[in-house]
């Protein structure tokens, strides 16, 4: 099981996944907006999105979980 954490303050822009969903090493999950730059959140390792804990708007502090992937 891996937890996906946000690494900085920022605006959820774009969710690219979901529950449910397979995912790779690499692949993206979501994208972060700050200071007018796009930060993708990727996957650090292969499974199933069974937690998704934002939305887009939402935003996220540092040490937030994002995802979690089992």
């Amino acid at each position: 099981m891996a937890e996906v954490r946000a690494e900085m303050v920022a605006n959820v822009w774009k969710v690219v996944v979901a529950e449910g969903d397979s995912v790779e090493d690499g692949d993206t999950l979501v994208i972060l907006e700050s200071m007018k730059m796009e930060i993708p959140v990727v996957a650090e390792e292969s499974g199933t999105v069974t937690q998704l804990k934002v939305a887009e708007g939402d935003v996220v502090q540092d040490g937030d979980l994002i995802a979690v992937i089992e």
